[in-house]
């Protein structure tokens, strides 16, 4: 496997594939739009999400987050009522009180990277067998964190959406040992080698 298993699907993925995915996010606004990507996906797939992040973009004001959290019921019926939007109520409402969340932990931390970056030690995690393939929906680490964000009113962020947080926004490379992205973020980011940690329904997507 040496691309990831990606070349074989949209041009789109395989262009957030290439710049973004797995790379580290150091931007607040950046983490708010990941995160909340991930949220919108819960139950559905990522191809869907990237096909349409250019309408959540409009409807979210570019994932301001200080924006969203002042959103009222009428940004909430503009929003249903956008062409092409996923038309999920919950899922905004989580997104509006998400915004509000996140916000306070900005207060607390400084900064969203602050908080989320300290579960690291500000470093990438390369877990082992991880780059062979061997990748789980969610680990102790993804628990973890999920379970803090709960406590701090967030929404819709289980362990297992968290864990798909964790890869986009570059806590863990979970590239390909054979990726280029793999050996770009290795050469060009603080990492640090861990053991599997309480990892859940792995599977295997390397050479058969």
């Amino acid at each position: 496997m040496s691309y990831c298993d990606w070349e074989n699907t949209s041009e789109l993925n395989i262009k957030y594939h290439d710049k973004e995915w797995g790379i580290p996010v150091f931007d607040d606004r950046m983490q708010f739009e990941y995160l909340m990507m991930e949220v919108m996906q819960c139950g559905l797939n990522w191809n869907m999400m990237i096909n349409k992040r250019e309408i959540f973009r409009k409807c979210f004001d570019n994932f301001e987050y200080n924006l969203i959290a002042e959103y009222n019921e009428q940004d909430i019926e503009r929003i249903m009522n956008t062409d092409g939007m996923i038309k999920s109520q919950r899922k905004i409402e989580a997104i509006i009180n998400n915004a509000k969340c996140f916000q306070k932990i900005r207060e607390e931390f400084g900064s969203f990277c602050n908080y989320f970056w300290a579960y690291s030690d500000n470093k990438t995690i390369l877990y082992d067998r991880h780059e062979v393939g061997y990748i789980p929906v969610s680990n102790g680490l993804s628990d973890k964190i999920s379970k803090d964000l709960k406590k701090r009113g967030f929404k819709f962020l289980g362990s297992i959406t968290v864990y798909s947080h964790l890869q986009a926004c570059g806590i863990i490379n979970d590239h390909d040992k054979n990726c280029p992205r793999y050996k770009y973020i290795n050469s060009n980011y603080p990492t640090v080698k861990k053991r599997r940690f309480l990892e859940k329904d792995v599977s295997y997507f390397g050479d058969k």
